[in-house]
């Protein structure tokens, strides 16, 4: 696939604003393919880029262009992490959008490589019945400086899971490592591509 490219991530302004101020159908930028990717969409926000949302799917047959739009909303108003985005927000936001690439089952769950990989895990621990499942992007490793148990252990973590990390549950993770492309801009980049005549 292409590089992704900026008008990724000022669509996704465009839609989040948009909704905000009340404002429905938008049109989609003519540079955006209409080609089917697995994405994320994540917003920082302030100096220290905190995190302030970030959903994403992967299905595969999704065009990129309801892609872009559905999780650019679901990311920024429906992470039950946090509070809906509020317009007083906007002017301090940043954006990326990853999309997802080269999926590969791993032999275990130790089967990839930090720098290279994001993974997905899903997982039914011994003696219970529930699957927990959960994703982490390729940068969360690099950004957190966690080598590869560790990440395993916050993943399980996040996937809802509180017992034992250990061997016994190593063995019952099934795990799809996958790579992805990344395209990052804040609201001020997003202001000065509006303002500009390149659109």
């Amino acid at each position: 696939m292409a590089k992704p490219i900026p008008e990724y991530v000022y669509f996704c302004f465009d839609v989040i604003i948009s909704h905000l101020k009340g404002i429905h159908n938008i049109p989609v930028p003519t540079c955006i393919p209409t080609d089917k990717f697995p994405l994320f969409v994540t917003w920082k926000i302030g100096k220290e880029k905190d995190l302030r949302g970030c959903i994403g799917t992967f299905d595969r047959e999704l065009s990129l262009r309801k892609g872009l739009k559905d999780y650019a909303m679901s990311s920024a108003f429906r992470d039950s992490r946090f509070n809906p985005i509020t317009i007083k927000e906007i002017p301090d936001l940043h954006c990326s959008v990853s999309i997802l690439t080269n999926f590969e089952w791993a032999n275990n769950c130790y089967d990839w490589d930090i720098g290279t990989h994001g993974i997905r895990i899903e997982f039914v621990p011994p003696k219970s019945k529930r699957e927990y499942s959960g994703v982490f992007l390729p940068e969360v490793m690099i950004e957190q400086e966690w080598d590869k148990e560790t990440t395993l252990r916050y993943l399980v973590k996040k996937a809802g899971y509180n017992g034992p990390f250990n061997d016994d549950l190593c063995n019952t993770i099934k795990l799809e490592r996958f790579q992805s492309q990344k395209v990052s801009r804040s609201y001020d980049d997003y202001i000065k591509y509006k303002n500009s005549s390149c659109q």
